[in-house]
């Protein structure tokens, strides 16, 4: 039997019984609807997660720490793992700077500069956190959706605010670009050398202030070193940050790490060409007795977590499935059922087991198909229904929105996909049972 007859028959047979037809495929549908909806917000945190990381500007980075009996910063936090213990630990300090930026790959190398401030505008001040920022951030992407503008040069005396400092400060966030404030901070000065052969050097902590002019706004928080998720809210040049020699927490570190007072920094970002270069710079940093991590480390972890995650919506999404192909089964045997002498006609005209296995197979992936189509749809419907629900729920909280499900490519093809092997797998005990039907008990039923 041609595949032309196999499939007008199996339509004729479909639209025969439209009703009975409808509900399974609608049912094939449901499932895969719950399916694609589940995997959607999957894929969509995981490509949410990702942007934002990628948006720090982080990816082609290693943070350089130093090390601590023998760990080092987020070594402790990884159990010490890869930390080359036969190296002693070193100082960061501008000798290793320099030494850093000598490490092929490595196209840029600066320091975290980061201080707790007191934001004066109008009659009110603000207390948070200033970050040096390098110039060379502006191409991150990191800094894409900013109101305003970035930094005009690397020693200009501006500033970028994160949302919820500008929100502080005026109830019209956009209206402060242009706008000059006063920031509050304690600058660190060295002392002489003790003459009576104590600790060498060490500092005092002078009260200063500087003018900034606010240009630009940004919604997202970008990383500023080490520790910057969840805490810096304006952001400066790192060149006007390091003039500035403002107390840091690392400060007392260097004086009583027995350094003469020498400036040390708390951490070092080291910016790779390309990103594929990094777990080997990240290498190289370890031998030379530094702690280093980076964010290809966290962006594994983090695969695996949606990795479980995925394979968990998808079991629930799949058990849709499952019940939608028992209704195939429950349609298609009650076919056989009722064209007991369609099937015996057939056989007589000459049609093998196999054409008959054919046409069942036939149905049963027509629904499936069908169905699979209906399901991406929906299930997309309901993907956009979860985002703008959250969007709006955002929106009241004056939070920036996002895109909290997606439906790629491969997932539409995937859906469909197992739409018609769930129902093919479904069909074949029907299809079975029908080709073993006598074509002369058939005949003779009614």
């Amino acid at each position: 039997m041609k595949m032309r007859d196999l499939t007008e028959l199996a339509g004729r047979n479909l639209r025969e019984a439209v009703l009975r037809n409808s509900l399974t495929t609608l049912g094939i549908g449901v499932g895969v609807a719950s399916l694609v909806a589940i995997l959607s917000l999957g894929v969509g945190l995981q490509e949410l997660a990702n942007k934002r990381l990628t948006n720090s500007g982080l990816f082609n980075a290693v943070i350089v720490m130093p090390r601590e009996n023998g760990r080092g910063g987020f070594g402790r936090m990884r159990g010490g793992e890869d930390v080359n213990t036969s190296v002693p630990p070193r100082p960061l300090d501008d000798e290793a700077l320099r030494e850093l930026e000598q490490i092929p790959g490595v196209t840029e190398v600066y320091p975290e500069v980061r201080f707790p401030t007191g934001i004066k505008y109008g009659d009110s001040t603000y207390p948070t956190v200033i970050a040096g920022v390098p110039q060379s951030s502006k191409g991150s992407g990191a800094y894409d959706g900013i109101e305003g503008s970035f930094f005009s040069g690397p020693d200009a005396q501006e500033a970028i605010l994160q949302i919820e400092l500008a929100k502080q400060l005026s109830s019209d966030p956009n209206s402060l670009i242009g706008k000059e404030v006063t920031v509050n901070y304690a600058e660190r000065q060295a002392l002489p050398a003790s003459a009576d052969g104590g600790i060498s050097g060490g500092f005092s902590v002078v009260p200063q202030e500087d003018k900034l002019r606010i240009v630009g706004i940004i919604d997202t928080e970008p990383a500023t070193g080490a520790g910057g998720f969840g805490q810096v809210r304006m952001m400066i040049p790192l060149a006007v940050a390091e003039k500035l020699q403002a107390a840091q927490t690392n400060d007392l570190r260097s004086v009583l790490g027995g350094n003469g007072g020498k400036p040390n920094y708390a951490s070092l970002t080291v910016k790779v060409d390309d990103p594929a270069e990094v777990e080997a710079v990240e290498e190289n940093i370890k031998t030379r007795g530094f702690g280093a991590f980076s964010l290809l480390d966290a962006s594994k972890n983090l695969t695996l977590i949606f990795r479980v995650f995925d394979t968990l919506f998808g079991s629930f999404g799949g058990l849709a499935l499952v019940v939608a192909s028992l209704g195939i089964v429950n349609t298609l045997v009650m076919a056989i059922l009722e064209r007991r002498r369609e099937i015996g006609i057939l056989k007589a005209l000459g049609a093998s087991d196999g054409d008959v296995k054919k046409l069942f197979f036939t149905e049963a992936g027509c629904m499936g198909l069908i169905g699979g189509v209906f399901g991406v749809v929906l299930g997309w419907a309901i993907g956009r229904g979860i985002n703008f629900g959250a969007n709006v729920y955002l929106h009241r909280q004056n939070l920036p929105s996002i895109e909290l499900t997606a439906v790629p490519a491969w997932m539409v093809f995937f859906a469909i996909a197992i739409s018609i092997g769930v129902s093919l797998a479904a069909g074949l005990y029907p299809a079975s049972r029908a080709a073993k039907l006598n074509p002369v008990e058939a005949l003779r039923y009614e």
